[in-house]
């Protein structure tokens, strides 16, 4: 037993079955009490975990970095704040379509080297259209381009979010201030959320993630940028591992024209309420009735 783990011993039960009987079939590993030498495999549920048990995991996610890659890290779990309820804008009206957001993205969430992994997905459109069936991501050319306009696309933390409802494991959840998250130790790798997503919002981890030790971003949280293991779901967590603790998420910061604007929606005199207020919003994919916390809006 001590040479199995959580993962693959799920991996080989959801090949059998559908999510449904796959569900009901993994329930009891799932409350199984753990051996010390299993723990990992037989943890509680990250929403079951006490302060002392996220503090203990944090520190051999560290430790874990030390022996892996010679560096020292932080990494936090830091709770949902009181009254905050997260969500995003963008303005289109400004955004060039430089891929800084993309970049920065990229750098902050430790993401691969050799994939160049970014969580945002920046679309080239012709004017006037907001089909991405018609858009190109993968533009290699000066911009901004006449006749074209940018649309960045990232996980758009869903109040109906689609994606949490499929998974089997219940890996991946929406926190009290918005965020949707992935419990990536918890996490199968079955890959239903990706395939729910309409926004294409989720990445899935081919290899294990190769990056430089003196790349590494050592600011990381457990639910958001730490270095994610092979075979597991990650996505945009609105930098909650900056954001919870009052910063303001990377692509925002690395944006040169002011498009991005984050805030707490439960706030009437926040920066988003007003743009939400004044400005001409709108939700893509609105017709699907997810219930999005990311915006869109132009200036006139």
């Amino acid at each position: 037993m001590s040479d199995l783990t959580r993962r693959t011993v799920l991996k080989a039960a959801g090949a059998t079955l559908g999510a449904t009987a796959f569900a009901a079939a993994i329930a009891p590993l799932t409350q199984w009490k753990p051996a010390e030498s299993v723990d990992e495999f037989l943890r509680r549920h990250y929403k079951e975990l006490t302060p002392e048990d996220l503090a203990a995991i944090c520190r051999r996610v560290e430790a874990d970095a030390k022996t892996t890659h010679g560096i020292d890290v932080h990494v936090a779990a830091p709770p949902p704040q009181p009254g905050v309820q997260f969500g995003y804008a963008l303005n289109l009206s400004v955004c060039v379509g430089c891929r800084r957001c993309a970049e920065a993205c990229h750098t902050e969430n430790n993401h691969d080297r050799s994939t160049h992994n970014s969580y945002i997905r920046v679309f080239e459109l012709d004017n006037g259209s907001i089909d991405l069936a018609t858009g190109d991501a993968t533009y290699d050319h000066p911009v901004p381009a006449k006749g074209k306009y940018y649309m960045p696309v990232q996980c758009h933390h869903c109040d109906n979010a689609p994606c949490t409802k499929v998974c089997p494991v219940e890996a991946t959840w929406k926190e009290e201030d918005g965020i949707v998250v992935v419990d990536y130790n918890w996490c199968i790798g079955c890959r239903y959320c990706e395939a729910a997503c309409p926004y294409h919002a989720r990445r899935f981890n081919w290899k294990k993630p190769e990056i430089a030790a003196g790349e590494i971003n050592p600011d990381q949280g457990y639910l958001s940028n730490r270095v994610r293991p092979q075979g597991v779901m990650e996505k945009c967590t609105f930098c909650l591992h900056r954001t919870r603790e009052g910063r303001l998420p990377a692509c925002l910061e690395a944006c040169p024209t002011g498009a991005r604007v984050f805030g707490n929606l439960a706030d009437p005199d926040s920066e988003i309420r007003w743009v939400l207020a004044n400005k001409r919003v709108f939700i893509l994919k609105d017709d699907l009735g997810t219930k999005p916390r990311f915006f869109y809006f132009f200036d006139k």
